[in-house]
């Protein structure tokens, strides 16, 4: 019989993360887990108001749903996944927290490390980027002084995008992906792309409301620069739209609801000759650590929430820079905690 445990925490960012849907200063999440005998598989849900992910809520259907998921007899991840999609309909968050703690669990199981059991080796790992949120330029410009780092991410959509990304360019020449979280309009676009190219930015995160398809269609003939989808491709449903309309897929377990349905969204997106990035929803040291060990199936890594954060829950994932290793000698997914 498995035994469900989780555990809120409220984590502060060392910055105020600020995109274009809002400002943060500390991370809402929830680390819960699996345990079945002597192993435990773990998972991790945020908090994200503009995904109507709420912890309470969460809460509230773990114990609700307890005794039906104790009860579970885990015959394979995969089996697990469609279980869950059945019991909790519409919650994607925390379906992939208990996702990620039954393929942790079961990969333990089999005595092989996570990326092992879905039949990956652990090579041509991406290095992953640093964000920096939206910001005045000095700040900017501190930020990336203190902290050196081969790639950026940029957070644009505030109104001042070329003067903060002038300012980061002015004390870096590390490449740089700017991400737009859907806070342009195609005018704007229109007039911002172009200065992006100038400055030698390497790829667009969601620069436009995922509903605005024929926006996509207008702005992709008018740059060179890859365009990922982010918010217009949360689920399996999405990808083939936005394969029509973007150059690759962010893929984020929160978004998708879990490990199962993301590798079938990134086996379609690498058959039609898409890019894939592997991105989180600021999840601590647990949800980066599963979500890594996909990184041999990524071209782009965006799995630096546990960089962002002031304090750390467990461990798990290395960090040397901007170079992501997993514990030796550890089956699952490899959490400590």
């Amino acid at each position: 019989m498995l035994q469900l445990k989780y555990r809120r925490y409220d984590l502060p960012f060392e910055y105020p993360f600020a995109i274009a849907k809002g400002t943060k200063t500390h991370q809402p999440t929830l680390v819960l887990s699996l345990g079945l005998g002597r192993l435990t598989g773990y998972g991790e849900a945020t908090e994200i108001g503009y995904y109507n992910a709420n912890l309470d809520e969460m809460i509230v259907l773990l114990e609700k749903n307890r005794h039906t998921i104790e009860r579970y007899a885990l015959n394979g991840p995969e089996r697990f996944w469609h279980f869950l999609h059945h019991l909790l309909p519409g919650q994607p968050f925390l379906i992939a927290a208990l996702d990620m703690a039954g393929w942790d669990l079961w990969a333990q199981l089999n005595r092989k490390p996570l990326y092992a059991l879905i039949g990956l080796q652990w090579k041509n790992i991406p290095l992953t980027d640093y964000t920096i949120g939206i910001n005045d330029p000095e700040a900017i410009r501190q930020r990336v002084i203190g902290r050196p780092y081969p790639i950026y991410k940029l957070k644009m959509g505030g109104g001042q995008d070329l003067i903060a990304l002038e300012a980061l360019r002015s004390v870096t020449s590390s490449a740089v992906r700017v991400d737009a979280n859907e806070g342009w309009s195609l005018e704007e676009a229109k007039r911002i792309v172009p200065e992006l190219e100038r400055l030698d930015v390497e790829l667009i995160e969601q620069p436009l409301h995922r509903d605005d398809k024929e926006g996509m269609k207008a702005l992709k003939q008018l740059t060179r620069l890859p365009i990922i989808a982010d918010e217009a491709c949360r689920e399996e449903k999405d990808v083939a739209a936005c394969l029509e309309m973007y150059d690759g897929i962010n893929i984020k377990l929160a978004k998708c609801g879990g490990i199962t349905p993301a590798l079938s969204m990134i086996r379609a997106a690498l058959k039609a000759g898409k890019k894939i990035m592997l991105g989180g929803m600021c999840e601590n040291v647990v949800g980066a650590t599963v979500l890594a060990h996909l990184l041999p199936l990524a071209n782009y890594a965006d799995i630096d929430g546990p960089l962002l954060l002031k304090e750390r829950v467990g461990e798990g994932l290395i960090y040397n820079g901007a170079e992501i290793s997993l514990p030796e000698g550890r089956t699952g997914a490899g959490i400590f905690m």
